[in-house]
């Protein structure tokens, strides 16, 4: 059977397959690990782990986005997805970093899953652009991590 289209598919990109790699490797280790506290604290190390290589001003961001969502959503767990720091509740991830080397964008991203309840009307933000997180920033995502988990 031959295909009559002679558009090229290029497939995945070198950041989306070390992406897959990192989430296939997190599935691993998970499935290694013991009693369920054991499994958070690790899955937590392995966050802060993952923004202490970042680069400095997307380091700083996790930083500070990992103190906002942990202290003003408690419920969220932290835990590595596709090698971003995420944060999940009942193991579904709610919301996640994506530091802008990642991808090689031009700014970090602070996503929303289908889980997050930011339902507004009939369309409504999944993904927020992050430059800088200044105080008013910090607000705001608290706001949205109250919201998302209400």
């Amino acid at each position: 059977m031959t295909s009559t289209d002679n558009s090229t598919h290029e497939g995945f990109t070198v950041e989306e397959r070390a992406a897959m790699k990192d989430h296939a490797q997190e599935l691993k280790t998970a499935a290694r690990r013991g009693s369920r506290a054991d499994k958070a604290a690790e899955a937590e190390r392995d966050v802060l782990a993952k923004i202490a290589e970042m680069q400095d001003s997307d380091r700083i961001m996790a930083e500070r986005v990992h103190a906002v969502i942990t202290a003003d959503a408690p419920v969220l767990a932290p835990k590595l997805w596709y090698g971003m720091p995420a944060y999940a509740l009942d193991g579904k991830v709610v919301c996640f970093f994506q530091s802008a080397a990642k991808f090689k964008a031009r700014y970090a991203t602070l996503g929303f899953s289908d889980q997050a309840k930011l339902d507004e009307g009939t369309m409504w933000a999944a993904g927020f652009a992050l430059t800088e997180v200044t105080p008013e920033v910090e607000a705001r995502i608290s706001a949205l991590v109250k919201q998302a988990v209400s």
